[in-house]
Formats: C-alpha cells, structure tokens, sequence
C-alpha cells in the first residue's frame, strides 16, 4: 500500500474480518461465474476491495507497481463481479466475475491454462 494511502470507507464490520499479511494485502481468487474455472490470483487492500464491493469492477493492489488497477482498464478484458465471498479464515477473498476476453495478461483464458504440473 502506499505510504500516504487514501482513507477507505469499507465497512468497518467487514475490514475487522480480514486477515491480512504483513503488507495489509489479502490474496483475491477470481472465478468465472458460469464456468467456475479459477481465472486468476490478485492482491487487495482495504481500499482496493471497497471499490471492487462499490464499483462491481475488479479492482486489486499491484504489488510491483505499487499502485491501484482495475482489471481490464486498459486491455478491455473486464471483470464484472457479482460477488465477493471471505474464507472461513479471514485471509482470502472469492471475487466471482464475468469475464470479457481472457483473464491472463498472457492472453490466455485463465493465469493456469499454460503449466499444468499434475
């Protein structure tokens, strides 16, 4: 997050569910709505799950970039969300989505299309 991070309105009752890492990021799995397939892992904070929860965009923190992005912004590959589920533990978030074009930056459908181990 960034040092001077903005303020984030997201409900109290549901930023004290969260456990986050030492970074104050959750790791967000996103899944197509009607497949169910896993289409990627992303990164939120605070800030970036209440503009997911108020925008219904796919919105997560960019680690590398150190700054906020919403999926499809630029490519058009939108994920439109149509819900956002907490594991039992606090520590993962399920953002279930539809998605337009691929999900993976590669161009593939999902982040897992290309190496499958087992």
């Amino acid at each position: 997050m960034r040092e001077d991070g903005p303020v984030t309105s997201l409900d109290p009752a549901v930023a004290a569910r969260l456990k986050r890492d030492a970074d104050g990021l959750v790791a967000a799995v996103v899944q197509d709505a009607d497949s169910r397939d896993v289409l990627m892992v992303g990164w939120m904070d605070d800030e970036a799950l209440h503009r997911t929860l108020t925008s219904g965009r796919s919105t997560f923190w960019s680690r590398s970039r150190q700054d906020y992005w919403v999926k499809g912004e630029t490519s058009g590959n939108i994920q439109e969300v149509r819900e956002v589920r907490l594991d039992c533990d606090g520590d993962t978030l399920l953002v279930v989505v539809d998605q337009t074009g691929p999900a993976c930056h590669t161009g593939d459908r999902t982040c897992f299309d290309a190496d499958r181990l087992l």
